[in-house]
């Protein structure tokens, strides 16, 4: 079993949270249908929630290999309320997924403690999704990433 971190639980925590429970107005909810990138995360047993609400610029899946890339609009961030912690998503995100499983994860990253993690991979698992970030892991509801967050602006840190 993989040691967990509190300071990355508790973040993991707040996205769950702040994903499932954010009123702001910006969120998919005034989009009538998810990008074609979104569709394809439900096709590999994902929620939508896992790619930000930013424009999908384009997107591609080598059926084969697993290898894929999103490009996105622009990086953004999403800043988790109460503790102020921050997810960035960079304008382009790369890994390899498979059925249940994202490995090589790269372009999505979280500050805790001052430093910035990446996380490294995600699994689907049951009802949970698992969250990688080297060899630390955090387990939450899929259900709470039924939703994409709405990104708040750009960032330089990618």
């Amino acid at each position: 079993m993989r040691p967990k971190i509190p300071f990355l639980s508790a973040f993991l925590l707040l996205l769950v949270s702040y994903s499932s429970q954010n009123p702001n107005p910006k969120t998919s909810n005034s989009s009538p249908s998810p990008s074609p990138a979104h569709t394809e995360l439900t096709n590999y047993g994902f929620p939508v929630g896992l790619l930000p609400a930013a424009t999908v610029l384009g997107y591609a899946v080598n059926q084969t290999s697993g290898d894929f890339s999103v490009q996105l609009g622009g990086a953004c961030k999403i800043t988790l309320p109460p503790d102020n912690y921050v997810a960035t998503y960079s304008k382009k995100i790369t890994g390899k997924i498979v059925q249940g499983k994202i490995a090589e994860l790269n372009g999505i990253r979280v500050r805790a403690l001052f430093k910035w993690w990446s996380i490294t991979g995600i699994r689907s698992s049951g009802d949970d999704i698992v969250f990688e970030v080297g060899m630390v892991t955090a387990k939450y509801p899929s259900k709470n990433f039924n939703e994409s967050p709405a990104c708040e602006g750009q960032h330089s840190a990618s």
